[in-house]
C-alpha cells in the first residue's frame, strides 16, 4: 500500500480495541485524515503523547481501504500540552478543534483552515490574548474561509454602507433599517466594532474591549457559527468565559 507524509493537527481520538486508537486529524496537504495508531494506549507506546488533541505532528501513514495506519509521528509543536494547563484555554481549544473537524467535512480551503487552526492553537498556548477572544476570532475567520463571511459594517442585505444597528443571522450580519426583518437583534455599536476587529485580527481593538461587549459578541458569534453549520458545536457550551464576567 502507498505511504504518505504530511503535517497534521490532531482533532480528536477514539479508542479502538484494547490498545489502539483512531486518530482524526486535519492534515495540511490531505485535509481530514482518519488513521489507526496501533498500541498507542500502551504505557511504552512509541507514539507517547504525540497523538493527543491539539498536537502538531509530522506524520507518516500508509493508506488503507477505510482507515489509514500511522507508522511514524514526530512532534512539531506540543500546543495541546501547554493548553491543557489552563482551563479556559483548554475549553476554547476543544471548541476550535470540534469546529475544524466539522468544517473539514466540506473539503474546501484545506491549507487556509489548517494555517488558521495552527495559528489559533499557538496563540492559546502562548497566552497571546484572552482565550475567549482567540476562540471568537478563530470561529469568525474559519466560517469566512468556508464561504460564510459575515458583514459587520456594510449591510449584509443590500450593501449599504454602515454603521448599522441591527444584526440578522440569516442575512449574514449587520443589516440596515430597510433590510431588517423580524427577529433581528440590536447589539451595541461597540459590539459591532469588536466583531469587526475579531474578523480582521485587529488585536489592539479587541484586547481593549469591555467585558459586557465581549459577552454580547460571544453570543452573536456562537449563534452565527451554529446557524451556518446547521447543528450545534457541543464544546461551545463548556467554554470557560470567566474573563468576561
Amino acid at each position: 500500500m502507498a505511504t504518505y507524509r504530511d503535517v497534521a493537527i490532531v482533532l480528536r481520538t477514539h479508542k479502538l480495541g484494547e490498545t489502539d486508537r483512531i486518530i482524526t486529524m486535519l492534515a495540511r496537504g490531505r485535509g481530514k485524515v482518519r488513521a489507526v495508531a496501533k498500541g498507542v494506549r500502551r504505557t511504552k507506546s512509541r507514539f507517547g503523547s504525540r497523538l493527543e488533541p491539539g498536537m502538531l505532528v509530522d506524520l507518516q501513514c500508509y493508506e488503507g481501504r477505510s482507515l489509514d495506519t500511522v507508522t511514524q509521528a514526530e512532534l512539531i509543536a506540543p500546543y495541546g500540552d501547554f493548553i491543557a494547563r489552563d482551563y479556559a484555554a483548554y475549553t476554547a481549544s476543544a471548541a476550535m478543534l470540534e469546529t475544524a473537524d466539522r468544517l473539514a467535512e466540506e473539503g474546501q480551503a484545506v491549507i487556509q483552515q489548517f494555517n488558521l487552526l495552527a495559528g489559533g492553537l499557538a496563540a492559546l498556548a502562548g497566552q497571546a490574548h484572552s482565550p475567549g477572544l482567540i476562540l471568537d476570532s478563530y470561529l469568525l475567520r474559519a466560517v469566512a474561509i468556508a464561504g460564510w463571511a459575515p458583514s459587520f459594517e456594510s449591510c449584509a442585505g443590500c450593501g449599504a454602507p454602515g454603521p448599522h444597528r441591527a444584526f440578522n443571522l440569516a442575512s449574514g450580519g449587520a443589516v440596515c433599517s430597510s433590510c431588517r426583518t423580524p427577529g433581528s437583534g440590536a447589539p451595541r455599536p461597540e459590539t459591532f466594532t469588536l466583531l469587526s476587529a475579531l474578523l480582521t485580527a485587529d488585536w489592539p481593538v479587541a484586547d481593549a474591549s469591555a467585558p459586557e461587549v465581549r459577552r454580547e459578541a460571544t453570543g452573536l458569534v456562537a449563534a452565527y457559527v451554529q446557524w451556518h453549520l446547521e447543528r450545534g458545536v457541543r464544546s461551545l457550551r463548556l467554554v470557560d468565559r470567566s474573563e468576561t464576567v
